[in-house]
């Protein structure tokens, strides 16, 4: 967090989720320029900022976003979010970082290689996919768009990621890296060649890194992304609703949740409980029910649920999907919320990666909303 970013307030919890979760789905009008992604394998259109000193991406660019009753302005001193007039946040917008304005010998700009999100350096070092632009394309992901718009290139070597990692450490204060890959049509899915270029980031920079990858054929795979000194794996299931999964990522549905489920039991025994993440996209006419028990399962086994909403991306197969409703998000998180409190997990104790940050979630905020017996109030929301 910058320097002059806002200080959270001691009540930021349950209310400071609420805002955020009603951003997170409406959208927020800027008068201010901001950095943003677009495009990506992962939340795209993300305006990101501090809100009251927390890290949150919301959508900035969507239509729907132009329609937002909230506004991020200008003020005397500072910024702040607003609805109808009334101040709901102090606010820090994100800057663009100084090591952006750097390039490789070769003439490639730093920030084609890796962005910053915030604090966290994130790249996808392969940014094509066996399943891009065929029948088993996800939905929901627009990989391909940054690559065709000329805003990336289409493989990052270790030795680039770890010279741009440095630079990102040493002038712009990242605390740790994300890599997200393309899925290779190999045995492994890519998983040890983003490994490998996670390996290089921390023996160049000490900073702690989490890769995401498919579950591999040979789940000894993922020992050997452990033995490459990687601190935290997110291995993304997407939904716990087979026939939502089965829809819109149609190769992950042939690994099938069970499939997961494995994989997850394999890296938490090789990472540790906690240090092992999914995604679960909320918006995709899942059965919420199925999802709450699928993320109840998985934090058994040590997995960290990182629930989102879906954030639909230009240039996707979703492009023109709404965003869901904020309430229904909320209430999911609150559900989903008092299992991690239960098994001892939290985002405080990730080392790397999206649930480390939580900044394209509201549900971390609620983890310690407890009363005086530690306990997070569970409303009565339905979440049907």
């Amino acid at each position: 967090m910058p320097e002059n970013a806002v200080t959270a307030r001691p009540d930021a919890g349950g209310q400071l989720a609420h805002l955020i979760a009603e951003l997170q789905g409406h959208g927020l009008r800027v008068e201010v320029p901001m950095e943003s992604r677009q495009g990506g394998a992962g939340p795209a259109d993300a305006g990101m900022l501090w809100i009251d000193g927390v890290a949150a991406t919301v959508p900035t660019s969507a239509d729907y976003a132009q329609a937002s009753p909230y506004v991020l302005r200008a003020e005397d001193d500072g910024w702040g979010v607003y609805r109808d007039g009334e101040r709901l946040a102090g606010a820090q917008p994100f800057q663009r970082p100084r090591y952006y304005d750097l390039e490789t010998s070769d003439g490639i700009p730093y920030w084609k290689i890796a962005l910053l999100h915030l604090d966290s350096l994130a790249s996808t070092v392969i940014q094509t996919c066996a399943y891009w632009g065929n029948a088993d394309q996800c939905t929901f992901c627009g990989i391909g768009v940054t690559l065709a718009n000329g805003r990336t290139i289409a493989k990052k070597t270790p030795e680039m990621l770890a010279e741009v990692a440095v630079a990102a450490r040493d002038l712009d204060g990242a605390v740790d890296a994300t890599l997200t890959t393309g899925t290779t049509a190999t045995p492994d899915k890519g998983a040890l060649y983003v490994a490998r270029c996670g390996q290089a980031i921390r023996e160049a920079s000490g900073l702690p890194v989490e890769v995401q990858f498919e579950p591999p054929r040979d789940l000894e795979v993922i020992d050997q992304v452990a033995g490459l000194g990687i601190h935290s794996v997110g291995i993304h299931v997407e939904s716990f609703d087979p026939a939502v999964l089965a829809r819109v990522a149609p190769a992950k549905a042939r690994t099938g949740i069970e499939g997961y489920f494995l994989a997850w039991e394999r890296a938490v025994a090789a990472f540790g409980a906690g240090q092992v993440s999914t995604y679960v996209i909320l918006g995709m006419g899942e059965d919420p029910a199925l999802t709450v028990e699928g993320c109840r399962r998985a934090i058994d086994v040590g997995v960290y649920p990182f629930v989102v909403p879906l954030r639909p991306t230009m240039g996707s197969l979703m492009a023109d999907l709404p965003p869901p409703p904020p309430e229904y998000c909320e209430s999911v998180y609150r559900r989903v919320v008092p299992y991690l409190t239960a098994r001892g997990l939290g985002a405080r104790g990730v080392a790397a990666g999206c649930a480390r940050c939580q900044a394209c979630s509201a549900m971390s905020l609620l983890e310690n909303n407890g009363d005086n017996g530690g306990r997070t109030y569970l409303p009565l929301i339905t979440s049907g």
